[in-house]
């Protein structure tokens, strides 16, 4: 009983970094604020799925914490790579 309300807890929580993370996004001073925000959504989510699997006793959702990881991971990626070059995907120039 005290484990699931620790739980709880922590999905509440998560819920009110994702709602300031959600709040940077729209608000933020710059595109890497923005990315770091979204990387941070990500992160939180999938923790939060992770917390909604052991409450419900199931292995469901590991599928789902995967996909949603990688997803995560190539956005990181291809904003970055964004931020840094302008281009996400480079064509090589046939001279």
């Amino acid at each position: 009983m005290m484990i699931q309300g620790m739980l709880i807890a922590a999905l509440t929580l998560y819920g009110i970094g994702i709602a300031i993370s959600a709040y940077r996004i729209i608000i933020g001073p710059s595109l890497p604020d923005r990315v770091v925000a979204l990387d941070m959504i990500g992160v939180m989510l999938v923790s939060s799925i992770a917390i909604i699997s052991v409450l419900q006793g199931t292995k469901a959702y590991l599928e789902v914490i995967l996909i949603l990881a990688i997803l995560a991971f190539i956005s990181t990626i291809a904003f970055s790579k964004y931020i840094e070059r302008g281009v996400i995907i480079e064509r090589k120039r046939n001279d």
